[in-house]
């Protein structure tokens, strides 16, 4: 089960929300608890077809829990009055977009999976998730979170774990799983740049900007440049996340700590595609969707920052490499070569 608001920001709404907010916040851990044990049944869409064009369909589950819903717009359909519909449909496009014209991938199996995805997820859901099969969004209960569609990083960080689902295979767990995480981020980040046409100078790096309701002290989910200052308010408490390795977090919880020490590799890519400069989708994009063939399910940081010096060696130069090395080195991570 991969949704990009994590354990750790849901249990803090139980302990301190209203007893409205502890009721959702809730209901969003149960209902995705379910969708994780379902998830094993779920099989890919289109998987026996092979399609070259891109290939969208939107679903409203308008407010109830049966996936996928009623099929509310396909791909070439013209812009409908609901606002989610249309945010799901361009997030799914710009995602598949990058992938294909920068990377030459195929959509997210890389044989032209159609990019299903519901909105209107049961009552005040307060996450967003990829299931294997297809996106799914919730509404935002309205006090801590709105509309999870608002945040183009968020389609593109959620799209991106049926990537790595197709490639690399991470394990959910301990460094491997905050690689998952990590990963997600990365691509979620560059999606929501390319859409704005932004460099690495120009771009906030910033996690899920916008998800957040006036009432609440937070800028962001995350933040990939200063992991632990995306938020800090009375009811989800503090952001977590480490910067370095200086402060890793030993934890069983959230699947070894999966998205808290996601912030260190996020952290040294924000180091990296900055001091190589440009967009970050072009090299520092391009070095890191080539790792994605290069880990294996258990690759650990180490092993991260290993293959990230590989494929900058492999498609460009020593000038690449180095700023890699200098970015891993910048958050604890000794490039071993």
């Amino acid at each position: 089960m991969l949704c990009i608001v994590p354990p750790h920001l849901l249990r803090e709404i139980i302990n301190r929300g209203d007893p409205g907010l502890k009721k959702w916040a809730i209901n969003t851990i149960t209902l995705s608890e379910q969708i994780r044990m379902q998830r094993q049944i779920f099989v890919t869409n289109d998987i026996m077809s092979v399609s070259t064009q891109k290939q969208r369909r939107i679903y409203d589950a308008k407010n109830k829990s049966a996936l996928p819903g009623k099929l509310v717009r396909m791909e070439g359909d013209p812009t409908v009055d609901d606002p989610a519909v249309n945010e799901a449909y361009d997030g799914a496009g710009w995602t598949y977009d990058i992938y294909k014209d920068v990377y030459g991938r195929n959509s997210i199996d890389n044989k032209g999976m159609t990019l299903d995805s519901t909105v209107h997820y049961s009552e005040k859901y307060d996450n967003a998730f990829w299931n294997g099969n297809q996106m799914v969004y919730g509404d935002g209960d309205g006090k801590i979170f709105k509309r999870f569609t608002i945040a183009i990083d968020v389609i593109g960080h959620e799209l991106t774990h049926g990537v790595t689902q197709y490639t690399a295979k991470l394990e959910y767990q301990d460094q491997s799983g905050a690689l998952n995480e990590h990963i997600s981020d990365v691509f979620g980040s560059i999606v929501k740049q390319y859409s704005l046409k932004q460099n690495t100078k120009q771009a906030d790096w910033l996690i899920g900007h916008g998800l957040f309701t006036p009432k609440i002290n937070g800028v962001a989910l995350r933040s990939m440049k200063a992991p632990g200052t995306a938020y800090d308010d009375p009811l989800i408490g503090k952001d977590p996340q480490p910067g370095t390795m200086n402060d890793y977090v030993d934890t069983s919880e959230d699947n070894g700590g999966v998205h808290i020490n996601s912030g260190i590799p996020n952290r040294a890519f924000y180091l990296i595609a900055t001091d190589i400069g440009g967009y970050s989708w072009d090299k520092a994009g391009k070095i890191w969707y080539k790792t994605l063939d290069l880990l294996n399910p258990n690759s650990n940081f180490e092993d991260m920052a290993a293959c990230t010096f590989e494929a900058a060696g492999i498609l460009f130069g020593s000038a690449e490499q180095e700023s890699v090395r200098q970015g891993w080195d910048g958050v604890g991570i000794t490039v071993k070569k």
